[in-house]
Parts: structure tokens; sequence; C-alpha cells
């Protein structure tokens, strides 16, 4: 799952992407209000962490933008501010949750795995794709009952395209997607990983390649 931070602070920004890393969160991070709105008009993001002081317009004053817009992804707030008044304010005007600075990672990491599972409409977080079940919390693959092993970057690979089964996803989408904080992958790192997943789906689900645009997950056709 790839999630955008919003923290124009070096030292926090560093401190949460290596603490989300370590759950085996993608993360993308930008440092101003304008560049956030840029990355959610470009790209698909499972929640958004936001700094309420940023430069070009405050965290809150984001939010606002993308609910009016229509604009549903999770939002959880990061502020030193930790009034009541405050709390309410976030909430009111469309954040998801609120985490007082200072904060613990895990405690963080676990306020996000919340969020998605309250985005996804579900507790579980499980994806069910006839013989395929994909635990997207748990991140557990289980084929006909029997659990797959994935690495992580394997993982994310999944994770991108059972969210838009039957949809293509671009080379380039793949790459964002596991680039392992500020280190970008290859074309054809990508590649060896589309590979080996085939090889953990086996027949139970379809990894097409279409050439100059990506990649499709299908549902495997019935004996």
């Amino acid at each position: 799952m790839r999630l955008l931070i919003v923290e124009d602070d070096d030292i926090v920004a560093d401190a949460i992407t290596r603490g989300l890393a370590a759950a085996n969160y993608s993360v993308h991070r930008v440092a101003s209000a304008e560049a956030a709105q840029a990355a959610v008009v470009n790209e698909e993001f499972a929640m958004a962490v936001i700094d309420v002081g940023l430069p070009g317009g405050d965290g809150l004053s984001l939010v606002r933008r993308w609910r009016s817009a229509g604009k549903t992804i999770p939002t959880l707030i990061l502020t030193a501010r930790c009034t009541l008044s405050d709390k309410v304010k976030a909430l009111d005007l469309g954040a998801d949750d609120f985490l007082s600075k200072p904060f613990e990672a895990a405690e963080l990491a676990a306020r996000c795995r919340a969020l998605m599972r309250r985005a996804h409409g579900a507790s579980s977080g499980i994806i069910k794709l006839n013989r395929l079940s994909v635990d997207l919390v748990g991140k557990q693959l289980r084929v006909d009952d029997a659990e797959v092993e994935l690495t992580a970057r394997e993982w994310l690979v999944l994770e991108c395209l059972v969210r838009r089964v039957g949809l293509i996803v671009s080379k380039e989408r793949l790459q964002q997607a596991v680039a392992h904080r500020d280190q970008d992958i290859t074309p054809n790192a990508v590649e060896v990983h589309i590979s080996r997943l085939r090889a953990k789906l086996g027949a139970a689900a379809v990894v097409r390649t279409l050439r100059g645009l990506g990649y499709r997950l299908e549902e495997a056709k019935s004996a």
C-alpha cells in the first residue's frame, strides 16, 4: 500500500518514512500543500498523513479542499496542537483521525492500519477473487486456502494489481509503489517481481502483460 506523507520537517518526515517502511508500507513524501494536491491528482494513495503547519497552506485547509472536491482518501492529521478544540476542528473539516506530536511509530502504523480497514468497508480488509483470498491488512495471500508466502516487494505489486482488478496498472505506477524511500527500482526489476508473482499465483489468477501499457490482474477462467 502506498501512503502519502505531507510533512515539511525533514527529521519528522524521515522518522515517519522509516517507521512505515518497517511496517512494509511504501511512502511518497511531499513537503507542501501544493505538492500534496498535485500528488493526489496524478497518483492513487491508500491514505494520507498530513501535518497541520505546511508552507503554501495548512494541512486542515488541504483536507477541506479534498472533501469539497469529493476526494475520500483517508486522512490522519499530525500536529503539536493537542487541545480538544483543535481535534474537533480537524475532524469537523473532514479528517478521519488525529495524532498529537510527539508520537510513537508503532501507534502511527496502527492508526494507519485502522483507517485503511475502515476505508475498505470491512474490518478484515480481505479481497476474494475466486481461488484467491488477499488480506491487505494482515498481508496474507491464500490460494485454495493454502497460504502463499510473498516478499515485501511482491506484496506491493500484488496490492497495486488487486485494487484494480480488470484494469491496467502501468509499469511506472508499479515502480513507484515498490520504491523504497528515495531509491527507485528499474523497469526490469518490476518485470522480475511480476514473473515471480505469476509463478506463486499459478493457475489461480492471470497477470496479463499489455505491451506499452502495463499489467492487468484477471480472475482465472473456470475450467
